[in-house]
């Protein structure tokens, strides 16, 4: 039995868990930061950074406390150094550096783009592998082959704006606050998602890359006329906002399914795996489940608790890192990119 704690502050989640053998957490503990970015519409760096310091100790003792271990119990010691804030980053990865030399326990550096690829597998009792990987989130939109916990091949990634933050965008046009993505999803459930046709960018013929800047000019310009950012708001009903959400709604899942069924009839597998703050979408995870279904495919989402930034998915894919012997010194780095 192999336990590791894992340590998340990529960005504005101060998450620590308690994982033992990739597969069995003990304890994922995440403190949200939304109520202090909130009024700001999107995350404030410095503000991110200095939440991580004030919380991650307690959060750290609760996660340990609720596993019922204590630090000799603790094989390794797992922590996101990339991609993120590399101010957030470093306040968990110093956390982590601490911990491992203080407990004389191995250090293990984890991608938190992968982690999400890994998370649908948390919990199960067989692989899911080879799979394709859709993972969608504020920052990030990417497909993956994943042919095991340590081998993971990028297939395409955003060009411009994530699907999450497309969310986040447009839900500010709309005015409805923020975090944008579950109040569209919210408002798109009273809407008609065929009423306007916004478009589906594609890219080149067979690309596996995202673009989302498009989607978000088209709703601007539909509610406030071509050209313009302004004035259109007022004069719309809430059915009417309703349509727009469920339509914006549609046109960003239609690209992500078809993008993802690509990616499947490329690389031939026969698993397709949703991970990613956005994979909470219920709407998005019923979309990818028929067309699988349709296609008898094999789907599996991560559980929604896994689904935003945890510390869960760090530990557990840090323990396959683990067993490669794929340990970092006490100068790892923190990365705003991927790896």
């Amino acid at each position: 039995m192999t336990a590791l704690l894992g340590i998340e502050t990529s960005c504005d989640e101060t998450s620590a868990a308690v994982v033992v053998d990739g597969v069995d957490v003990r304890s994922n503990i995440v403190a949200s930061q939304v109520d202090l970015h909130a009024k700001y519409g999107g995350v404030v760096p410095e503000i991110a950074s200095r939440a991580h310091i004030e919380r991650l100790d307690s959060v750290i003792e609760e996660a340990m406390s609720i596993a019922k271990v204590t630090p000799n119990d603790i094989d390794a010691v797992a922590v996101t150094n990339r991609p993120g804030l590399v101010g957030a980053l470093v306040i968990g990865l110093t956390a982590a550096k601490t911990l491992s030399w203080a407990w004389g326990r191995p250090l293990v550096g984890v991608d938190h783009i992968r982690a999400h690829a890994y998370s649908p597998a948390i919990g199960l009792p067989a692989p899911l592998w080879p799979a394709v990987a859709l993972i969608v989130s504020g920052g990030h939109t990417s497909l993956f082959l994943v042919e095991g916990p340590t081998s993971i091949e990028l297939l395409g990634a955003t060009l411009d704006d994530a699907a999450g933050e497309a969310f986040d965008k447009v839900a500010t046009i709309l005015g409805l606050g923020y975090p944008g993505g579950p109040l569209v999803e919210k408002l798109a459930r009273g809407g008609d998602p065929k009423a306007i046709d916004f478009p589906r960018t594609m890219l080149e013929p067979h690309s596996l890359d995202f673009s989302f800047s498009g989607i978000k000019t088209a709703v601007l310009y539909h509610i406030h006329g071509r050209g313009r950012t302004s004035g259109g708001l007022e004069a719309l009903s809430q059915r009417q906002l309703a349509d727009i959400a469920a339509s914006f709604q549609r046109s960003v899942i239609d690209v992500l399914v078809r993008k993802t069924m690509l990616a499947v009839s490329r690389t031939g597998v026969h698993t397709v795996v949703l991970g990613g703050g956005v994979a909470a979408n219920k709407t998005l995870r019923t979309a990818l489940e028929t067309e699988c279904q349709s296609r008898r495919l094999t789907f599996h989402a991560a559980p929604m608790a896994y689904c935003t930034d945890n510390a869960a998915m760090i530990a557990a894919l840090g323990f396959h890192h683990l067993q490669r012997g794929d340990v970092a010194a006490l100068d790892l780095d923190a990365y705003a990119s991927g790896s």
